[in-house]
């Protein structure tokens, strides 16, 4: 298995997403298909960050495996400090064996926070809102 990582951001805000396959790509040839997707979906696309939409785009079209957080089993919050030490929810459902609970199929993920870097001119005249 082979591992690969995608980056997005400044040095005040980031994001990043982890990529499994089972071939290796060379760097240079894992950067030119990136680069592809990029221009592809760098307009139009749904997901919250450019790098998971690329991510999510590799793992549908070249079979890369996206480790996103909703494929979890497990996440650990590690501290010097005992009491800062525990189990972090993931995405994934963790009430798997209650059989007698429906699925919701519109349950969301509740998240710990969402990053949004914006720019703000007050001198610009025209804004769309």
């Amino acid at each position: 298995m082979h591992f690969y990582e995608l980056h997005e951001g400044d040095n005040d805000v980031f994001s990043d997403a982890l990529l499994a396959h089972e071939e290796e790509y060379e760097p240079d040839e894992f950067f030119e298909l990136v680069q592809s997707i990029r221009r592809r979906i760098q307009d139009s696309f749904e997901h919250d960050t450019l790098v998971e939409a690329i991510a999510v785009e590799l793992e549908r079209e070249h079979g890369f495996v996206h480790v996103s957080d909703d494929r979890l089993t497990a996440a650990v919050n590690v501290s010097r400090d005992d009491e800062e030490n525990h189990l972090v929810p993931t995405g994934r459902d963790d009430d798997d064996d209650d059989a007698d609970e429906p699925d919701d199929a519109d349950e969301t993920v509740d998240t710990d926070y969402i990053t949004i870097h914006a720019t703000l001119d007050p001198d610009l005249k025209s804004r769309t809102n």
